[in-house]
């Protein structure tokens, strides 16, 4: 049984809690805008003052900016990637909003309990001055702001909630009770980590779990939840210009349970090595193909085959070294990662060679002894330079394009 919307009901959640998507969400939070336009009798005139109002407050470096956040070339990778998810996501679900306050002037949604009088702290989120006039003074009142200012922090809360994601408006965010209030603590510590220092990208897994599954979970990469799986978005892109940081949700409706894709290795400084000069020539016999294999719950792997051998590489590490790798000048300006690559950018000349299966096929972590190694991934797929990546050792690693021959991996110490 439904309850009918009025008094203290502005939202039809269970109380055990529900999942939806960004547009579901907006539209479950419509009786609170429709309270603030039948408390403050407003017209299709004051339309554009609240348009202009959540537009500000999704926006980056304006005075009512809900996140002070500002990335600039100096910035890290991750702030850089998260910023620009904070502005395409913020201009969208500003005009979603505005597109849902000029239907609701015309069309109300019936409050057959009566008018909404909800109580909401304030969150700090400040107001142009032609809202705060329409809100507080002209026509508002403590009421109509009580409800505005729901309704805005619910539509920040939102926002943030999907800023670890790509492909955003699918994602299937866990909504409590009282919306995505219960997201506070999460976002919080997110967020402070993102504007005071290096956000870590375990972080950002956390964070997108919780705004999924609504709960914590081990330090990991990835997870999945029922209906799908969270992983970084290299996966579904080339290495040379996929996000570092970001994720990306596959549905998937054969995944039932929420579980956490860990690290074989986490401490891969005590991983071990293979210098350079050990490696075994090894030719493929085949062209060379690439799968992801999942072991859950714990580890997965990148499965590699050259037709007839099969050697496999931790994701967890794969993922790890494109997050440290460099970008090469051939494919756009050097970019650093979040490891301990040390020294410029690496560029320019050619050191000992080595092919990609030899690579793969070494036991441990591939470490240059003392000249750079330049390894060969001409013609190869995004997974099999993905998996070359997680088997070397993370430090001055250079992906660097090389035209019509394809990408390559380059090592300088």
């Amino acid at each position: 049984m439904t309850l009918a919307l009025g008094g203290s009901r502005w939202h039809t959640f269970p109380a055990t809690g529900t999942v939806m998507t960004a547009r579901a969400f907006l539209t479950a939070l419509e009786p609170l805008l429709q309270g603030v336009i039948d408390d403050n009798s407003l017209t299709a005139a004051d339309g554009p003052v609240l348009e202009a109002q959540i537009h500000a407050t999704l926006a980056l470096g304006a005075r009512e900016s809900a996140l002070p956040l500002r990335a600039g070339p100096g910035s890290s990778r991750a702030a850089r990637e998260l910023a620009g998810r904070a502005e395409a996501i913020g201009r969208e679900l500003a005009t979603l909003a505005t597109e849902a306050v000029t239907r609701l002037l015309d069309d109300r949604i019936e409050l057959a309990a009566g008018p909404l009088v909800v109580r909401s702290h304030c969150y700090g989120h400040l107001l142009t001055p032609d809202a705060a006039d329409l809100l507080l003074r002209r026509r508002g009142g403590p009421v109509t702001m009580q409800l505005y200012n729901e309704w805005l922090h619910q539509v920040v809360l939102l926002r943030d909630a999907l800023l670890p994601f790509t492909a955003w408006p699918d994602v299937p965010l866990f909504v409590g009770e009282t919306g995505l209030r219960h997201l506070e603590p999460a976002r919080d510590a997110f967020l402070t980590e993102l504007l005071v220092r290096q956000v870590r990208h375990s972080s950002i897994v956390r964070f997108a779990r919780q705004a999924v599954t609504g709960a914590d979970g081990p330090f990991g990469y990835g997870f999945d939840a029922p209906g799908g799986t969270t992983l970084p978005a290299v996966l579904d892109q080339s290495p040379l210009t996929a996000p570092r940081y970001l994720l990306t949700w596959r549905p998937d409706a054969t995944v039932r349970t929420t579980a956490t894709y860990t690290y074989e290795l986490p401490d891969y400084y005590a991983a071990p090595r293979t210098p350079a000069g050990d490696l075994t020539p090894a030719d493929a016999t085949g062209p060379l193909t690439a799968r992801v294999v999942t072991g859950q719950p714990g580890p997965a792997w990148i499965e590699v085959t050259d037709g007839r051998e099969v050697t496999r590489v931790d994701l967890g590490q794969a993922l790890r070294g494109h997050r440290f790798a460099r970008i090469g000048p051939a494919a756009g300006a050097a970019h650093g990662g979040e490891g301990p690559e040390a020294g410029p950018a690496a560029h320019g000349g050619e050191g000992p060679g080595a092919g990609a299966w030899t690579v793969l096929r070494a036991p441990g972590l591939v470490q240059p002894a003392g000249d750079p190694l330049v390894v060969d991934a001409a013609g190869q797929d995004g997974l099999v330079v993905l998996a070359l990546l997680g088997r070397l050792y993370p430090e001055d690693v250079t992906l660097r394009s090389a035209g019509d021959r394809g990408a390559r991996v380059v090592v300088r110490l």
